[in-house]
């Protein structure tokens, strides 16, 4: 059984930064794909970022050039967010192959 262990998150101002933390246990194998969505009340989950267990990355539109994506052992990976601002306010949810969710993280930043 995979989990995935989310830690980071929280609250900051405008134009502050935070990190998250993602880490799947339970699989002996490199999962293909890890990242991040995000998700506000009513509204449908949107990609953040993705990566793969070679490097490749994929980015949100709305957090290009603000946030990094990296992972560092088998199945662990980070999310950097750099100069936040009031709309990346949401629950941000870790994946692993869109097929395994972490619990969800809230992130708020005030104006």
């Amino acid at each position: 059984q995979v989990q995935l262990v989310e830690s980071g998150g929280g609250l900051v101002q405008a134009g502050g930064s935070l990190s998250l933390s993602c880490a799947a246990s339970g699989v002996m194998f490199a999962i293909n794909s890890m990242g991040w969505y995000r998700q506000t009340p009513g509204q449908q989950r949107e990609l953040v970022a993705d990566i793969t267990s070679h490097g490749g990355t994929n980015y949100g539109d709305s957090v290009k050039g603000r946030f990094t994506i990296s992972r560092k052992s088998l199945n662990t990976v980070y999310l950097q967010m750099n100069s936040l601002k009031p709309e990346d306010t949401a629950v941000y949810f870790c994946h692993a192959a869109n097929r395994w969710w972490g619990q969800g993280t809230q992130v708020t930043v005030s104006s």
